[in-house]
């Protein structure tokens, strides 16, 4: 990267096509330090701030070759396919800096379990698991439960492989989805059967430089398509932060149980982790539990992160790339930020693309709006897929910053526009 005090401006790559790539942006757009952003491939919102490339995340020897003959000075990865697929050891290998772990620091998030297996040999709060790879031992494990199970895919799929049983019944028909009927393909190849641990849950991102572990402003999200958290899951419908129910005494004790022995545990395995260590936890009666392990920034839980960051997003992100992150950069604004997602009709199942959105230009002042699935065609803003967009707003509480994103809401419109109405109602008893 270019040395501190010369006036030459970086050049950033920011790898994804999400509403966390257009924060990402967004939030890079605002450091002094930012003269180009770059996003691959982009979509109607990141284009705004930057420079959409025509380059899919998956495609990691065009992005390599992009990037070297583009002199980008920092490259910073958004999904969690082309992390576990080890696009940062090609641009390691190329002397190319970028944010985010290594393909062995990446199966924390890849394989769920490596993560399981991981955290119960470094002592880390989890509830009690068997991984499985045949559909026969899988159902013979099951039958003397007779309590509700947890049912995991361990590959990737997209935040959709996990299905909470009540029964016998739905476990044992999670099962045949996953292994026999392979309805998230090879990410359920390898199947994890978990205790159901019970209440509220609460996502903690860490900026982490290989050692140092510095934790961001906790938040909470709903999974679930519907109101009253019904539906299929999702891979999210909207955000809040923080959890009034979470202090920084729990911050305190997350970093010293979980971060802190995660990044220490893969440091001594000889694989340490860079980027953002993303813990989902579980506010059991026996304190936290790690449901599990992402390898990035979440999506729609950086929409809030982001807008909530008071400190240079670029300085933080090249620091950890050059393991000199130090607490004190990383700073909070006071108050509360919500995000409300609007999503395609038919969202998580079969969605219609191209459907022109309309009404960003009265969106409140104080709202900002982070496209996701978007497109531009003809000069029309378009549906391009499942989470069209995001309204995220601060305000003072959580109430208020959620009416503000609600605003938002009540501006835009595209045809069949799916959206959650109770983001944030119930705050501090919701899990």
């Amino acid at each position: 990267m270019k040395a501190k005090g010369r006036r030459q401006k970086l050049t950033v790559l920011v790898i994804g096509s999400g509403g966390r790539e257009h924060a990402l942006a967004w939030k890079l757009a605002q450091s002094p330090q930012i003269g180009e952003i770059l996003v691959a491939p982009g979509n109607g919102g990141t284009g705004l701030v930057g420079r959409n490339v025509p380059i899919p995340a998956a495609d990691i020897p065009t992005l390599l070759q992009f990037a070297g003959e583009n002199k980008v000075d920092l490259t910073v990865v958004g999904p969690e396919a082309p992390l576990a697929a080890g696009i940062v050891d090609a641009f390691q290998t190329a002397g190319l800096p970028i944010f985010g772990p290594t393909g062995v620091a990446a199966q924390l998030e890849a394989s769920k379990a490596f993560a399981k297996q991981f955290m119960r040999e470094h002592a880390i709060p989890t509830g009690d698991f068997a991984v499985f790879t045949e559909y026969e031992a899988a159902m013979a494990y099951l039958a003397p439960h007779s309590g509700g199970v947890v049912i995991k895919a361990s590959g990737l799929a997209a935040g959709k492989g996990v299905i909470v049983c009540d029964d016998m019944a739905e476990a044992e028909a999670a099962l045949r989805q996953i292994m026999v009927e392979k309805a998230f393909g090879a990410a359920g190849a390898e199947v994890l059967i978990e205790e159901r641990l019970s209440g509220p849950e609460v996502s903690v991102l860490a900026f982490c430089d290989g050692r140092t572990v510095v934790p961001m402003i906790p938040v909470r999200d709903y999974k679930r398509a519907y109101d009253g958290d019904r539906g299929p899951n999702t891979g999210g419908m909207g955000v809040f932060a923080p959890p009034p129910d979470v202090d920084d005494a729990f911050l305190d004790e997350v970093t010293r149980a979980v971060l802190q022995p995660t990044a220490a545990g893969m440091a001594a395995r000889g694989a340490p982790f860079v980027g953002v260590l993303y813990a989902g936890l579980m506010l059991a009666e026996s304190g936290p539990q790690v449901l599990e392990f992402n390898c990035r920034f979440g999506d729609p839980e950086t929409q809030v992160i982001l807008p909530m960051l008071d400190g240079d997003l670029a300085e933080i992100l090249s620091a950890c790339v050059e393991r000199r992150l130090l607490p004190q950069m990383v700073g909070w604004h006071p108050g509360a930020c919500a995000a409300v997602v609007m999503a395609a009709p038919g969202y998580p199942g079969t969605y219609a693309k191209g459907l022109p959105i309309t009404g960003l230009d009265g969106v409140p002042p104080d709202v900002m709006v982070f496209q996701a699935g978007t497109a531009v065609s003809n000069d029309q803003l378009v549906t391009n897929g499942g989470r069209a967009l995001a309204t995220a707003a601060r305000g003072a509480d959580v109430a208020t910053a959620v009416s503000r994103a609600y605003a938002g809401v009540g501006r835009i419109h595209f045809e069949g526009a799916h959206y959650r109405r109770d983001i944030g109602r119930g705050a501090e008893e919701r899990g």
